[in-house]
């Protein structure tokens, strides 16, 4: 069977660049099943010592003092000087890869592993055997967007809305080669999707809480990042009204911290979780999720309905500053700086129902329709124009 191959660069500072690596890889195999390789490398950390403690200190600083982001946003963007044309740090093991696999398209999700990437798999590979894609996930352009993600050179690039798609092209990408697609979710967030009835019987038989309670999502990233413990005691004033969804991440002390909260105040109902793969039927079982400005989650809560509060604790990182613009200017959504930034929205939308439903239809109104099989088949196809195999693709849902 002739085989396309390719290669998904990505890298774990956050988790949304590796969750859209494995939606895509997800996809890839729900459409076309063995015809389509999907090799998925985490290339900063596995292919430098200086970069993987660049990704650790990201991490680390987004969990403890995300003020610090702004000048380590600035530094990073000096790579786009650094990998002007070429990869500097890691390019032996990138090397390998690329020889080791022969890839005919390299699928870029992070901002750090365009340029010189590209170049570079087209030196080793050749130009006429390899083709170069770009997915970025921003909301929107501007301060925080980086200029890491325009590479000219490459042959697609996917934006997640018209607005960041616009700023990729005032900034170099070329308009015909730039398009607009959506957010990149695995197929169990389009096939899962629970009406009216399912989702009480989640909450009453999964989540052990009540379907009649407006139901509030402390959410968090991978890495644990939070202020739930803030947050709960605003909650437990309206515990006759109100019943809240808690997950942790891969942040143990917060989830055995959160535990003995609960254990201590049996009157607010809390479904506490550490790391979730289940967060698409958490947000559907949410009335209203408090987060930080992360691509992944936001774009969870939009696809399915549940206005965000973002958690600006700390300040916002450049990036998550992109996000927060794109719901500010388009629905008026509102951020929280500490609990009684917190405590003026739950008092309000508890003692006035109508205010949250205004709220609510702003948000939806950016909300859109996607088909996600459109994007898994451009990137395909694109792969598929160096070899021409010829490909069966499969429907979805199955018929």
């Amino acid at each position: 069977m002739a085989k396309v191959r390719i290669l998904v660069l990505t890298s774990s500072t956050g988790g949304g660049h590796d969750a859209r690596a494995e939606a895509f890889a997800e996809w890839c195999f729900q459409l076309y099943r063995h015809a389509v390789d999907v090799r998925i490398e985490q290339m900063l950390e596995k292919s430098s010592v200086v970069n993987r403690v660049g990704v650790g200190l990201y991490n680390w600083i987004q969990k403890r003092m995300p003020f610090l982001h702004t000048a380590y946003y600035a530094f990073i963007e000096l790579l786009s000087l650094l990998n002007r044309n070429n990869v500097r740090l890691g390019q032996k093991y990138y090397i390998k890869v690329l020889k080791e696999y022969r890839p005919h398209l390299v699928f870029s999700v992070h901002d750090c592993l365009n340029r010189g990437y590209f170049q570079l798999a087209r030196k080793v590979v050749g130009a006429d055997k390899v083709r170069c894609a770009t997915y970025c996930g921003e909301f929107s352009g501007g301060w925080g967007y980086s200029i890491n993600w325009i590479e000219p050179t490459v042959d697609l690039y996917i934006s997640r809305t018209a607005t960041a798609r616009d700023y990729a092209v005032k900034k170099g990408i070329a308009p015909e080669r730039a398009i607009v697609r959506g957010h990149l979710m695995r197929p169990r967030s389009h096939l899962e999707v629970l009406d009216a009835p399912a989702r009480a019987k989640h909450l009453v038989d999964k989540l052990g809480l009540r379907p009649d309670l407006f139901t509030v999502f402390l959410a968090t990233g991978g890495n644990g990042a939070n202020n739930h413990a803030v947050l709960l005691p605003v909650l437990l004033r309206h515990a006759e009204r109100c019943q809240v969804i808690i997950i942790c991440g891969r942040n143990k002390d917060a989830y055995h911290e959160l535990l003995h909260w609960r254990a201590e105040n049996p009157e607010l109902n809390c479904y506490i979780e550490g790391y979730s793969e289940n967060v698409h039927l958490l947000v559907q079982c949410s009335d209203a999720i408090v987060t930080r400005g992360g691509t992944t989650s936001c774009a969870k809560a939009l696809h399915f309905r549940c206005p965000i509060v973002f958690n600006a604790f700390g300040g916002i990182m450049p990036q998550e500053s992109l996000t927060w613009k794109f719901f500010r200017n388009g629905a008026q959504s509102e951020k929280i700086q500490n609990a009684s930034d917190f405590e003026v929205i739950i008092d309000r939308w508890m003692t006035s129902p109508a205010s949250y439903e205004i709220y609510r239809e702003a948000f939806l109104t950016i909300r859109y329709e996607e088909d996600p099989t459109k994007v898994i088949d451009e990137l395909v196809d694109l792969a598929s124009s160096v070899n021409n195999p010829k490909l069966t693709r499969r429907p979805f849902p199955l018929e």
